[in-house]
């Protein structure tokens, strides 16, 4: 009997580090199985499932003294990833299997009683961590192949059950590298944005935020198309970049939401949360260590908030940070995590609670319209870019102004606008206008005074904010974007500023 070592990785949010572990399999004493490392609950359980699987792959179990420990052992380890490389680590110490292969690999999976291996959460940046650790070799359960296979320099072997893992380890027979082809339909197109009827300034808010990647309002009576247009967004932008795809799929990855047979997310996610959605269930959260919300599940995508009001104040005061900087960070028991949340947001809300289909027919006294819409605080609200007020749906709406544009057409003006903004703050790694901060605009691209003297006023007379303000000039280069001109110019930012004096009540 010898003292093995095997390696597997312990996930914190989106980062991983490398976990050591050593099997000391010792004569003397009384049979016991000791596990060491700060393992938690499920971690701790493992001790059952892998003597019970080792048996079941008709293996000895060793009947002596078996001391399994983490390292480091400060670190929190949680999940049930460990099984395998606790599994393979015991028959190693027991001297069942040599441990030539093992050095070098790290290995993933849940195993079952019988031996098979389950498919676990935070594959992929538990690989990016491993290779960034210096592994050259990775086993992975089958189901998870083609996710672990996203991640370049490192080796990758599949395996079913724990008796695959054991001929391999012997010598006997090869692990699979190739993972099993699913019939994969075909994606439907998304949802056209010729089906909105009417609502022009609506229409227009939207290809200037998908144009922009700002933020945007939208209030108006029910079945005006809130939320048709808001689903529509995602139609409108671009393709991730193969970074952001990276990004989105990590998340998603950790979150144990990847879709099966297509691992790589290729498309900007769409994240519609319900109203009675949790603080933790919206922003992350969870006992031990937090797990991602629907904020960073929209990460590089859209985050609409339907019926915002119905949200309720913590709610939404709970994403101003995450607006500002892009990112959340979480605070628990067992340490601080840190989620990207880079994502665009959508607010569609009724003007007051009875909702009529016309403000004429409203039943709500001032006062309850005002403490319905202040739900949305100016805080907030200072945060979003565009807002528009929605028009009822007449029947003259209907039948003017020809066919409405499909989201291809707008689809192209975006791409253009959006290469424009690219190329303007490439050399600052910034790719939309909404990331540029305001300090860059008033500086390095200060625009004319004659330019900006309707924002002037508005800063003198109280009408919009010094961040309000920096977001009026985000906005004014991306209408001049739209328009083809290379700087903004003094009825851009009239517009931009338009947006945000539009009342909400």
């Amino acid at each position: 009997m010898a003292l093995r070592h095997t390696w597997a990785v312990a996930l914190f949010g989106v980062d991983g580090a490398l976990v050591e572990i050593e099997a000391d399999v010792r004569q003397g004493g009384i049979p016991s199985v000791q596990l060491l490392g700060l393992p938690d609950a499920a971690l701790q359980e493992s001790k059952n499932r892998v003597r019970s699987a080792i048996r079941n792959c008709q293996e000895e179990w060793p009947q002596r003294c078996v001391t399994l420990a983490l390292s480091p052992a400060a670190l929190p380890k949680v999940g049930t990833s460990y099984d395998v490389a606790l599994a393979t680590a015991v028959l190693a110490g027991a001297e069942q299997i040599p441990s030539n292969r093992l050095h070098g690999t790290v290995f993933f999976g849940e195993l079952a009683l019988d031996g098979r291996i389950r498919s676990v959460r935070g594959l992929l940046p538990g690989l990016l961590a491993a290779r960034r650790e210096g592994m050259s070799r990775a086993v992975v359960p089958m189901e998870g192949l083609a996710e672990a296979q996203l991640v370049d320099g490192i080796e990758v072997l599949g395996a079913d059950h724990l008796r695959e893992v054991i001929a391999w380890a012997r010598g006997q027979s090869e692990l699979e590298q190739e993972p099993v082809s699913e019939s994969v339909s075909e994606s439907e197109s998304g949802p056209d944005l010729a089906d909105v009827l009417g609502q022009p300034e609506a229409r227009w808010a939207l290809e200037v935020g998908a144009a922009g990647g700002h933020h945007l309002l939208m209030v108006g009576p029910p079945g005006t198309g809130k939320t048709m247009l808001a689903r529509r967004l995602c139609g409108l932008l671009p393709e991730p970049s193969t970074q952001a795809a990276l990004e989105i799929t990590t998340i998603h990855s950790v979150a144990g939401q990847l879709p099966a047979g297509s691992p790589l997310i290729t498309a900007p996610p769409f994240v519609a949360p319900h109203h009675s959605i949790s603080i933790s269930g919206l922003v992350g959260g969870g006992a031990g260590l937090a797990k991602p919300g629907a904020v960073s599940q929209a990460h590089r995508g859209i985050l609409l908030l339907d019926e915002a009001c119905e949200f309720g104040a913590k709610r939404l005061e709970a994403l101003r940070t995450a607006l500002e900087d892009g990112e959340i960070r979480l605070s628990r028991r067992d340490g601080t995590l840190r989620y990207p949340s880079q994502f665009q947001l959508v607010l569609a809300t009724n003007p007051c609670p009875c909702a009529p289909a016309r403000d004429v027919d409203c039943q709500c006294s001032p006062q309850t319209r005002r403490r319905y819409l202040g739900k949305l605080s100016g805080p907030l609200l200072d945060r979003v870019d565009l807002r528009v007020r929605m028009r009822p749906v007449t029947a003259m709406s209907l039948h003017t102004g020809g066919e409405p544009e499909t989201s291809e057409v707008v689809r192209k003006r975006v791409a253009e606008a959006r290469a424009a903004a690219a190329e303007r703050w490439s050399e600052h790694g910034w790719q939309s206008n909404a990331e540029v901060p305001g300090p860059v605009l008033r500086r390095e691209f200060a625009l004319p005074k004659k330019v900006t003297a309707l924002l002037d006023r508005g800063l003198e007379t109280g009408a919009v904010t010094a961040r309000g303000a920096d977001r009026c000039l985000r906005v004014a280069w991306t209408l001049s974007d739209l328009d083809g001109s290379l700087r903004p110019e003094a009825d851009h930012v009239a517009a931009a500023l338009e947006f945000r004096d539009r009342r909400s009540s």
